[in-house]
This record gives C-alpha cells, structure tokens and sequence, in this order.
C-alpha cells in the first residue's frame, strides 16, 4: 500500500500569509504533528519574494511596489529575487530521515523537481532539471526552486511558470546598471519562458495543480490526500504572519 500524504491547496494569498504557512507546516510536521505535506498555492496580490541573505533595498523597487500593489516578502529560503504573479507555486515539508528525500543537497533538488518534471509532462511540457536549482524546457528556464534544512525537516518550494511578464518584472526590479537594463530584458526573454509560451494556450491553475500532484504521487510512490491546515498550523502560521514577515523589521534586516 502506498504511503500517504497530505495535500494543502490553500488558494492564493499575500506574500506573507504564503510564506508563514510554509513554515508553520515546517514547525509542525518537526514535531511529528501532520504527515509529510505538498502544497499548491498562488499569490494574491502580485509578490516579489527575495531570498533570506539579499538586501530587500538593494534588490526591489520598493516605490513601483507601492505604486502598483504588489507585496514584498524576505522567505527563510535562499537563492534570488522571484516576481510571482501568473505560476502555481508548490512547497513540499518532509523529515530529512525519509527514505523519500536524499541527504545530498543536490540529489534531494534533482528529486523534488523530478515532481515538478513529471507533472509538466502531465501538461505535454518536456523538461529538465538545471541543477542547482532550476527546470529548463527547450533550453529556458519554466521552474526556479529553493530549499532550507530546519529542525531536521526540508522545505523546498519553487514555482512552476503559467505565463511570464519580463517587462513588469523589471519594472520592480533594481538593475544596478540602466544602461544595460534593455539588454538585461531582451537577454531574460530569451532565457525565461512559461506553459503558455510553450502550449500556445493558456491553462488554468486547478489543471496546473492538478498535473502536479500526478508528478508529485509519481515521483515519491505516494498518494496525496487533500486536506487542511490544523489548528496548531493556522494558529503559528497567523504568529509567523503577524510577528515576522510582515514587519519591516524581517524584511528590510540586511
């Protein structure tokens, strides 16, 4: 019988919402409270997440932000800034002595995109892993991922591209030099691409979710139950909101 886990689809919420929940299931699966757990979510309104050792004032327009309502969020994962707007975004939580999950950093990467992989495929998407951390399909970049070790529990989250808009994502970017910023972009669209770019059609987020979790189940050998957060996750997960990445202290720290 297969083993299995606990599927969240939470919808979309705000950067900070998102990320506290993330690691409100990392606390608690530590624990040994809730199963190994993947969760599919989007990002309401448009975000930039920036990965915990950049500078938010170096990396981020902070005034366009403003300006055109999208969030700003540091996560407890590294690698670089990331402009969510049209992608479903996935994180799994899983005890880092599950047979499942490599100890190796780089084969653990390899394994949870294999998920992702799987479930592009689903979609008649043919891709491959980049390591350290990105999915490349016809040599463009479709899923970038980030992974943290906390509490002997792996997070890893990353985004599976729906559409893509270079322009925007620059226009709330920081480029150090503007002088190159129109070179930067075209030199972006050529490297970055998205399912609807691929398919030539737009595909819903449910379908999206859907082909996910096939390559989820797949990939791990298990079977993904749709559940909800507990109390104890809902709870610590409105705490980590309220008392870390919404404050301008977490965000602005480096």
């Amino acid at each position: 019988m297969k083993e299995q886990w606990r599927l969240l689809q939470t919808g979309s919420g705000t950067a900070f919402t998102n990320m506290a929940v993330d690691q409100a299931v990392l606390v608690v699966n530590s624990q040994g409270k809730v199963p190994p757990t993947v969760r599919f979510y989007g990002w309401a309104p448009p975000a930039i997440s920036i990965g915990y050792f950049q500078s938010l004032v170096d990396e981020v327009d902070i005034g366009a932000c403003e300006r055109l309502g999208v969030n700003y969020v540091r996560r407890i994962t590294g690698g670089g800034a990331v402009f969510h707007e049209n992608e479903l975004t996935y994180s799994i939580v899983v005890p880092e002595s599950h047979p499942e999950v490599p100890k190796n950093i780089l084969k653990s990467y390899a394994r949870i995109c294999g998920a992702v992989m799987k479930g592009l495929r689903q979609l008649g998407v043919e891709s491959e892993y980049a390591p350290i951390n990105d999915i490349i399909s016809n040599g463009q970049k479709i899923s970038g991922n980030a992974q943290t070790r906390k509490v002997e529990t792996v997070l890893q989250h990353g985004t599976v591209l729906m559409d893509v808009d270079v322009d925007k994502m620059f226009s709330l970017l920081k480029v150090p030099n503007e002088k190159i910023k129109d070179k930067l972009i075209a030199d972006v669209k050529q490297r970055v691409t998205s399912i609807r770019n691929i398919l030539g059609k737009e595909i819903r987020f449910k379908e999206v979710a859907e082909a996910m979790k096939m390559g989820f189940e797949r990939e791990f050998r298990i079977e993904l139950i749709e559940g909800k957060l507990s109390k104890e996750e809902m709870a610590l997960a409105k705490k980590f909101e309220k008392e870390c990445f919404s404050i301008k202290d977490w965000n602005y720290r480096r």
